[in-house]
This record gives structure tokens, sequence and C-alpha cells, in this order.
């Protein structure tokens, strides 16, 4: 690349974040890592940092609006042009719908839906006018169908793929292009949530065409993809990267 250009990438403190950080870094990107649990983004940090990139780790609660944008605004001050923004974070609280406190409701909707809202729209602000660039929404499989005790989660996700579409139609004549990938049940600390591990693994690949458990790489390859130049033509899409579970 012939200047310095910068990818964002939230929620880098998880085994998906830090992945898809690493691989973008791997792709030339200097690259900012926003999580809220400094512990983990410090395993991120020192994780990309062997591609040899510059990388900015912004220990930021995504629950806050203005955190986002400040994350945003310096990720670009500092790291150069930004070209990328992958909305990842997420919040996954299991519960039953009648027994959702309102406030764990909100803090679900803050993370995985209000905070994809504000950091794309101060990122495409960076980006318009400016050569534009590439945001990748993170959704999930769930949307598909459901998943007991799990409505706050699931409902963020579709609105995440809804968020998608509509930005790929209003930010395409500024040359940003807005897509998503919808993982499937990869293995990470989620899953902690599942009374039992092995029966989960197997329910998993009971229902998936593929008899194995995805890697973090392989969703942080479809990340790359679409916030990279194989990818100039592609907008408004959601890529599903399920092992075959659900296919669209």
């Amino acid at each position: 690349m012939s200047q310095p250009q910068a990818a964002l990438v939230t929620g880098a403190g998880g085994a998906l974040g830090r992945a898809i950080a690493s691989r973008l870094a791997a792709d030339g990107h200097d690259v900012a890592v926003l999580d809220r649990d400094s512990a983990s983004l410090e395993q991120t940090v020192e994780e990309v940092r062997k591609s040899g990139a510059r990388v900015l780790p912004l220990t930021t609660d995504l629950r806050d609006a203005q955190a986002v944008e400040a994350a945003v605004e310096r990720s670009a001050s500092e790291l150069g042009t930004l070209r990328v923004l992958v909305n990842n974070a997420a919040m996954y609280p299991s519960r039953p719908f009648l027994d959702v406190p309102l406030a764990e409701y909100e803090d679900v909707v803050a993370v995985n839906q209000r905070a994809y809202w504000v950091a794309a729209q101060a990122a495409a602000r960076r980006m318009t006018g400016t050569g534009g660039g590439a945001i990748v929404n993170v959704a999930s499989i769930t949307m598909h169908g459901g998943w007991d005790s799990l409505a706050a989660y699931v409902s963020t996700k579709g609105a995440a793929v809804a968020l998608t579409r509509a930005l790929a139609r209003e930010l395409g004549p500024a040359e940003i292009r807005v897509n998503c990938v919808s993982p499937g049940a990869f293995p990470t600390a989620a899953e902690q949530i599942h009374d039992d591990p092995e029966a989960y693994t197997r329910h998993v690949l009971d229902h998936q065409a593929l008899k194995r458990r995805g890697r973090a790489e392989e969703l942080a390859s479809a990340v790359s993809f679409l916030a990279g130049p194989d990818s100039s033509f592609v907008t408004g899409q959601c890529l599903e990267v399920n092992g075959g579970w659900v296919m669209a």
C-alpha cells in the first residue's frame, strides 16, 4: 500500500475478533482493536504485531456511543486513512424471554445494534470523499430460526443484516461497500452458556454438512474477502460461514 491504510475491529478481544484483526494486519492494514476487556485486548495486540503492522488498542465500552465515535476518530487520526470497519462485538446473554430484564435487553441493543450504527456512521464520514472503503458487519446463524433463551441477541443480529442492506444502498455512491458475514457455531467463549459442551458439539455436527467445527481463521478469511479488492463489486450481501448448517 502506498500510504497508511487503517482497519478497525470491534470486539477484538474475543477469538473471532482476534482472528479478524490478525488477518487484516496480514493483508497490509494497520489495525485499531476495540474491546472493553483490556487483558483480552492485550493478547490481541501481541498476535497482531506478529505481522509487523501497527496496532492501536482502545479499551472501549461499546454501550457508550460517544466512546465508540471517539474510538473511530482516534483510529483514523493515529493510523491513517480509514478503509475498513468490522463491527464484530456482541453480547450473548442467555435467559428465557419472559425473564429478560429491560436493562439487560438495552445493553444488548446498545452493543449489538446501536454501536454498529454509531461506528458505521463515524467510519463512513471518514471514508466519504477519501476513496471509499468497506464496512463488514457480523451477524449470526441464529437469526434464521431463532434460538431458545437468546431473543435479545437474535433480534439484534437480524438488525445487523437489515442495517447492512440499508447502508449498502445509501453509501454505494460514495464507493463505500457494506456487507456482512453470518458465522455459524464457531467454538468461542460464548459456548460457555451451554451446560454440556460435548452434547452441544454433537448437536452442531449433526446439523452441519461439514462434520467438523469451524476455525476462527476461516471466518477471518471471509471478512478479509469482503473487506478487500477481490470483492470490489460486492455490496449489500450476507455471506453465510456455517459449514452448511444453513444454506442460503
